[in-house]
């Protein structure tokens, strides 16, 4: 069962162990944790829906209140309070695109809004409900999960939208293939909603990002069906691809998805490389993305980000002959860890290695060979529950993303620091922050940046905490001229920050594109671009 205010499932738990908890007490302070609100009161305490009951519609208070919001930090703190607002008036579940089109036509007949629902992991608001106003279909996609069609010869897949990253990886795997889109949320998210936000996966060096995998599909308008058919290549006009992803369900609901699938590899190796500073890291990463080998990954922790890694590992004598051993190297308080993923033909792989490593050597660079690279595989899905032990133990645990060309990107990580730094000082708080570049590019990279913090334990100032620190980071984006999402989308959250990148004439042609689907305005308004 999945938490109905967290992250993932209730069975699985990432403790924060006693060496890990001292290191947050020292950075920011000691937490203080608060009772959460229960399930049942907050469900007793909802309205009655405003919608006429249907065959296709679940409107139990449970399933309204777990549709009404995300996983973004605001989302968290209604859930925990109890603080939910407004919810969805009922919850669809279609099993068919005919059903996705019922719903549609229900909702234009009640006079309804509609906000499509894949996993319920955005981080950006993508599924808040708006207050006041027309009522409000939740349309959760779970049921529609079905490959539909397999080319091999094209290599080529068809799936049902709502197919979560899971089942997706499970069914082209009993083929001898693999998507090899991986982001974080991959347990919990959906083929559409990766669509429907430009994801990128952690594997995007090998694999593409979801545009490069997206090749044509089917999404049910309010004006009727779009049908992109895929082809290789095409020269006819505006690429029709391009109006679905990153649309956010403010065209409609993708239904059915084709995607450019890859034999799974024969061979797969993470290794990790330190390096004694920043720069002496981010010269050899860019010189990595540059050469272009076939790698799958390159992932960059700063020296923050990697002294809280090694902190929250646990093993504290483990970790400090691996300290000391470094240090011997050249690589002491400043060290950065690069961690190497490199997939395919097992004689490719090992040849692709040995040329990455010997350019990391060049840098300055410390192999340490295949355990640490494997200990975060094996996590790479879990790390993300440490926000619910954060939280358990009263911290907060909060991330933006962007990205930038090569000579903004230390300017960047440095400005996304020091600005939640100053947000939080201003309530007289201190911010734990640090940095990896998570996707690389010839010409640039994604920074991502973490916050811990404390949590106050009220609502209120709860939520004016997290404003204050979100304004900042996004203000220094806009600033350093990175985009306001390279991978999480832009909802409500990052709404107030897309004109800056798309300038008026760009969010004009946007929203012409939503009315001319969606001409009465009833797919997830407000998001993306606000009215």
């Amino acid at each position: 069962m999945k938490r109905w205010n967290g992250w993932g499932d209730e069975s699985i738990a990432f403790a924060l162990n006693p060496q890990a908890l001292d290191f947050l007490r020292a950075q920011v302070g000691p937490g203080q944790a608060h009772e959460d609100a229960a399930l049942a009161a907050v469900c007793a305490a909802l309205p009655a829906s405003r919608l006429a009951p249907h065959p296709l519609f679940d409107q139990s208070a449970e399933a309204r209140v777990r549709h009404a919001l995300g996983q973004s930090l605001p989302d968290w703190l209604r859930l925990r309070y109890g603080r939910i607002g407004a919810v969805p008036d009922a919850v669809a579940y279609p099993e068919s695109a005919a059903e996705v089109r019922a719903v549609l036509d229900l909702a234009a007949a009640a006079g309804a809004l509609v906000i499509p629902y894949g996993g319920g992991t955005s981080v950006v608001g993508h599924l808040s409900v708006p207050e006041g106003g027309a009522p409000v279909i939740s349309l959760d996609m779970g049921r529609m999960r079905a490959l539909r069609e397999l080319d091999r010869e094209a290599r080529l897949a068809t799936f049902e939208a709502g197919v979560l990253g899971p089942d997706l990886e499970a069914q082209l795997r009993a083929h001898g293939y693999t998507l090899g889109h991986f982001p974080q949320s991959f347990e919990y998210s959906s083929l559409g909603g990766w669509v429907v936000t430009r994801s990128s996966g952690q594997q995007s060096l090998r694999y593409g990002r979801i545009e490069q995998l997206f090749a044509g599909g089917r999404v049910e308008t309010p004006r009727g069906p779009l049908v992109l058919p895929s082809f290789p290549a095409s020269a006819a006009g505006t690429d029709l691809r391009e109006i679905v992803l990153g649309s956010e369900g403010r065209i409609g609901v993708l239904t059915e998805a084709t995607v450019r699938i890859s034999p799974l590899p024969e061979a797969e190796v993470f290794h990790s490389v330190f390096f004694p500073d920043w720069g002496s890291a981010q010269a050899a990463t860019r010189t990595l993305a540059q050469a272009r080998l076939p790698l799958s990954m390159l992932r960059l922790s700063n020296a923050t980000e990697t002294l809280t890694m090694l902190a929250l590992a646990g093993h504290p004598r483990l970790v400090g002959l691996l300290e000391s051993w470094l240090a011997l190297r050249g690589c002491r308080s400043g060290k950065c860890m690069l961690m190497i993923g490199v997939s395919g033909a097992a004689a490719q792989v090992r040849q692709t290695l040995r040329a990455a490593l010997a350019s990391c050597r060049r840098h300055g660079g410390v192999a340490m060979g295949r355990a640490l690279g494997e200990k975060w595989k094996q996590n790479r899905f879990r790390n993300v529950y440490l926000r619910n032990a954060a939280w358990e133990h009263g911290y907060v645990i909060d991330t933006v993303e962007t990205a930038v060309d090569w000579p903004r990107v230390t300017p960047m990580m440095q400005a996304l620091e020091e600005a939640g730094r100053a947000a939080l000082a201003g309530f007289g708080e201190r911010v734990h922050t640090y940095t990896h570049l998570s996707h690389l590019y010839a010409e640039g990279a994604s920074v991502y940046t973490t916050y811990v913090y404390r949590l106050a334990g009220r609502y209120e100032e709860d939520l004016a905490r997290w404003s204050a620190l979100k304004a900042a980071a996004c203000a220094a984006i806009v600033a350093h001229g990175g985009t306001i999402s390279h991978q999480h989308g832009v909802g409500l959250d990052h709404a107030p920050y897309l004109e800056a990148e798309k300038g008026a004439a760009g969010l004009a042609a946007m929203r012409a594109v939503f009315q001319h689907f969606d001409p009465e305005g009833r797919m997830n308004p407000g998001k993306l671009v606000q009215p």
